[in-house]
């Protein structure tokens, strides 16, 4: 069951094949009255408060390419070694030059090839939005794209509008448009059961979960549809546009959208390991191509950086007007004061009080960071090839961006605010179990979402306790109404109520909120039917044989009249039945247990299909077992045959139960 659950909360990351950028935390513009003066300022620089009124300012070192060399050579390998990840490639630009580029580790474990920031490529996953989002800036500049117009207007088919408000591409950029998450057909590894981007936004639409504009919920789906607009306004395929005008004009020479990889880089593709010390994985192919399907070098990440960073020009090449650079740079929607926003599809906010925007990206083995600092001139790149053991990547690409930060660009020293008077009865109003609005409500994958869900406790202090990241629970105090800050760091926690839901927003992540679960669908409800369930069934099935196996030995008879013997096998029959469709469903996820989402595509609709059909049994099964509940009931069987008959009729219902919270019991090819 533990590993069931870690495999919801991954499931999580790696369906937006990207996490929301860990630099990411946003500009603040005001500060809540309950502040005090000296907080007020700490907060709206987004800095990392300490314990303590009187604390020494920290000293900033030169970020120079000597002093950068040797801090990464003190803990890059030490975190390769500790994680089980097999390499990783860095580059860092300061001032319109190349700063540093370095790989660490081995691109190839079998053949100890080292990484090469230069040769490797490597794949950064949703970095890759940001070149799909400055081709889309391309064409705003140009005026064939307007961010406000109805997305409808650039397609060849319909997005529906169950809410009566049309999506434009502005609500794509800001995750907004309302669309439901999705695996199948994201990841495959096989080119011939790879559809293109035009037929997975045709065939796979995704349903609407909120009215466009009104939560956010990271999509890859959306990204995908803005890439597609770009071919269609553009009259270029996808990757030939790309090609054309960002990455030949800039030179970046073994950079690509195209997968499998072109001839031209063969022995170039960096390989990607679940960790070290396995072998590597196939080739991922992702599907919805502009969302994630980047290869690409740290060199030529390098160049990019500085094109952004330059008012989008590089070596004499224009890539976006200075004034279309800043526009995309800049906010696309208001944040709550001190939280992170989206910036034209970059990540925007504050750590240590520099502005900060940039893009992280997943797949199941390769794991990026890429921020900018515009107002310092520097950028910073870096890839791992490896998930690491026990997910360890992703402590090891936190703590190297807030260790760069916290070296060359420290927050200034800051106290702890005044707790206030309201904080035990606001603590009260925000705990609760809450449940992501990225996530899957149709087809079975919602059971995944079911089980996985944000749990915040009030402790008897007033303060809370909350996740702080991927495993990580911390503790928040409430700084102002309704606004908690975590102890020791700057990210802090807001209590809205968006569309009439309780709903927790996290100042890190712009591209979803929590909202409020109900008791019916709560994780500790279906856990204990599920488990509850499962016990007697399994009983049930165990003490048939077993109770058999005893009568022969002792050479008795059951003593049961005909009726009632007819009645136990009907029992039986349908715990059996029960049982066997819960082993299915658990047979089919179980890839998804072990990171592994590549049988999710349509050459296997016959078998999701088979398992979804078999839950006819499984209600006809539930249906048999409460008849012959009844009838026992109304028989003279002994008390405890008749109570153990109660039991197995609830664990079948139970089974029912999960089926239809957690969409097993349902018709959808579309998940």
């Amino acid at each position: 069951m533990k590993a069931f659950l870690q495999s919801a909360a991954m499931l999580g990351l790696l369906l937006g094949l990207a996490g929301p950028s860990g630099a990411a935390q946003s500009d603040a513009k005001a500060q809540p009255a309950a502040v005090v003066p000296d907080q007020q300022a700490a907060i709206k620089a987004g800095l990392s408060p300490k314990p303590g009124r009187d604390v020494a300012e920290p000293t900033a070192r030169r970020l120079d390419a000597e002093d950068l060399s040797a801090w990464l050579d003190g803990r890059v390998p030490y975190a390769l070694k500790s994680g089980d990840i097999a390499g990783m490639v860095i580059s860092v630009v300061k001032d319109g030059k190349v700063l540093l580029q370095k790989g660490y580790g081995l691109d190839d474990v079998a053949a100890k090839k080292p990484m090469d920031p230069e040769k490797t490529m490597v794949r950064p996953g949703s970095t890759s939005k940001l070149f799909t989002w400055t081709a889309v800036m391309q064409l705003v500049q140009q005026g064939k794209i307007d961010l406000d117009r109805n997305v409808n207007d650039y397609l060849d088919f319909k997005i529906e509008e169950p809410f009566g408000k049309p999506i434009t591409m502005r609500h794509l950029m800001n995750h907004r448009a309302g669309f439901e998450e999705g695996l199948k057909d994201l990841l495959v590894y096989d080119p011939k059961v790879k559809p293109t981007t035009e037929q997975y936004l045709k065939e796979h639409p995704r349903p609407m979960l909120f009215a466009p504009g009104a939560v956010p919920g990271y999509s890859n789906y959306g990204v995908s549809l803005a890439g597609y607009i770009v071919q269609r306004v553009s009259g270029e395929p996808f990757e030939d546009y790309v090609e054309r005008h960002i990455f030949r004009p800039l030179g970046m020479k073994h950079s690509t959208f195209r997968q499998p990889l072109p001839e031209q880089f063969k022995g170039l593709g960096g390989k990607g390991y679940h960790t070290a010390s396995l072998p590597p994985s196939e080739f991922e192919l992702v599907v919805t191509a502009p969302a994630g399907s980047v290869s690409t070098t740290a060199a030529d990440m390098s160049r990019f950086m500085l094109a952004h960073l330059q008012q989008g020009s590089l070596d004499g090449y224009a890539m976006l007007d200075p004034a279309t650079t800043a526009r995309m740079h800049s906010p696309t929607h208001e944040g709550l004061p001190g939280f992170s926003v989206m910036a034209h599809g970059f990540f925007h906010g504050k750590q240590n009080g520099r502005t900060v925007i940039g893009h992280g990206g997943d797949t199941v083995v390769f794991h990026t960071e890429f921020n900018l600092l515009p107002e310092e001139g520097v950028g910073i790149f870096f890839s791992y090839n490896s998930r690491g053991k026990d997910a360890a990547v992703y402590g090891a690409r936190k703590e190297l961006f807030d260790g760069f930060m916290d070296r060359y660009f420290p927050a200034p020293a800051a106290t702890e605010a005044p707790a206030l008077a309201s904080a035990a009865s606001d603590a009260q109003k925000i705990a609760g179990r809450y449940q992501s609005s990225r996530r899957v409500e149709h087809g079975f994958l919602s059971v995944f979402y079911l089980l996985e869900q944000t749990v915040i406790t009030a402790n008897p202090d007033g303060t809370i306790t909350a996740p702080g990241g991927p495993g990580e629970m911390v503790t928040y105090r409430e700084v102002g109404p309704q606004l908690w800050r975590k102890v020791g760091g700057a990210q802090m926690l807001a209590l809205k109520e968006i569309d009439g839901v309780k709903t927790v927003i996290d100042s890190e992540n712009p591209v979803s909120v929590l909202q409020e679960s109900s008791f019916l669908h709560s994780a500790p409800l279906t856990l204990a039917i599920l488990v509850l369930s499962l016990l007697v069934i399994v009983a049930t099935l165990v003490l048939w044989p077993l109770g058999a196996l005893l009568r022969r030995a002792d050479r008795a008879s059951s003593g049961a009249s005909p009726e009632l013997q007819r009645l136990r096998k009907v029992q039986r029959l349908s715990a059996g039945v029960s049982l066997a469709w819960m082993v299915a469903w658990i047979i089919l996820i179980q890839p998804i247990l072990n990171t592994d989402f590549g049988m999710y595509n349509s050459s296997n609709d016959w078998l999701v299909g088979a398992v979804e059909l078999s839950g006819v049994l499984a209600v006809a099964a539930a249906a048999a077992g409460v008849w012959a509940a009844w009838r026992m009931l109304r028989s003279d069987a002994s008390r405890l045959a008749r109570s153990w008959a109660v039991l197995v009729a609830l664990a079948l219902l139970g089974f029912v139960w999960i089926g239809l919270v957690g969409q097993l019991l349902s018709w959808n090819l579309n998940y």
